[in-house]
């Protein structure tokens, strides 16, 4: 029935429903620094890992903070939200559900540290779903790169060649590409301006995890 085995799944933008979140972390931010967000900068870090994001920003707005205190202080402005109120996608719990029962392995493949990726797992009730869990902070490269790919297939003992992955910015579809998996694209209105690229590297494109159940 199926030409997987594993199924790997971003989780900002693609299974959770959390960069407007994001859009008002960087603007308030920002604004405790007297600067505003520029065009494009939330999409150019949302696929980068937390270290690489942080020192972008270092650079970017020539700040003379070190990229571990950055760091920590996205984490304490998002965590309350990841822990209580970011939702899932419509129908995300579905599809998990309704491919854990076709005995598919379900892997994670995430930017997010684990202080926010967990909470927002169990509180939606999908944390136990999971059969692997990888975070950009555990590898060298974020998104552009198939490290992170690579590291959920290894943790789900699938061959990288019998996985799917879900992915709603370019960088992920990118990287999933150069690990030879093959590669979703989830529609997010925050990386809708690389929809036509997403399509072209994709396998499919959703708008909706209901378009891939039965």
């Amino acid at each position: 029935m199926f030409d997987f085995k594993a199924a790997i799944f971003d989780l900002d933008g693609t299974l959770i429903d959390s960069m407007g979140v994001w859009e008002d972390i960087d603007i308030d931010f920002l604004a405790k620094r007297h600067l505003s967000v520029p065009e494009g900068y939330i999409s150019e870090i949302s696929a980068k890992s937390f270290k690489e994001a942080a020192e972008y920003t270092i650079s970017l707005f020539g700040l003379k903070e070190r990229a571990e205190d950055i760091i920590e202080e996205w984490n304490q402005m998002a965590i309350d939200e990841y822990s209580h109120h970011v939702p899932l996608k419509p129908y995300a719990k579905e599809y998990l559900l309704f491919l854990k029962g076709q005995g598919i392995k379900l892997g994670v493949a995430t930017a997010l540290p684990k202080v926010l990726y967990e909470p927002v797992l169990k509180n939606n009730g999908i944390y136990a779903l999971f059969d692997a869990l990888a975070s950009t902070d555990e590898v060298v490269h974020g998104k552009g790169s198939p490290d992170i790919y690579l590291l959920a297939a290894k943790k789900l003992g699938v061959p990288p060649c019998d996985c799917i992955a879900f992915e709603d910015v370019l960088a992920g579809i990118q990287g999933i590409v150069l690990a030879r998996m093959q590669a979703y694209g989830v529609y997010d209105k925050y990386s809708s301006h690389e929809q036509v690229q997403i399509q072209e590297l994709s396998k499919r494109y959703i708008y909706s995890f209901a378009e891939v159940l039965p």
